[in-house]
């Protein structure tokens, strides 16, 4: 899998993200701004990026370092 895939599959579950993803083969970085994740935990927000990849995890990518943020929160950084 390459990174720009993947990060058509997140943008494709999660429609108005802004996904950025860096990386090859099964080992990924990915950073996720979206205001749908307002209100949610960090671990919330992880597991609806996690939800758009489904079985994906585990088999094409073995690991994905990831970052969400809520626009408010990534306009601070």
């Amino acid at each position: 899998m390459q990174a720009s895939e993947l990060q058509e599959l997140i943008r494709g579950g999660i429609p108005g993200a802004e996904v950025t993803v860096r990386g090859d083969g099964d080992h990924f970085e990915a950073v996720v701004v979206c205001g749908e994740f307002s209100g949610l935990t960090m671990v919330q927000q992880h597991q609806r990026v996690y939800a758009t990849l489904g079985d994906r995890m585990g088999g094409e990518i073995h690991a994905l370092a990831l970052k969400t943020y809520t626009p408010e929160e990534w306009a601070r950084q």
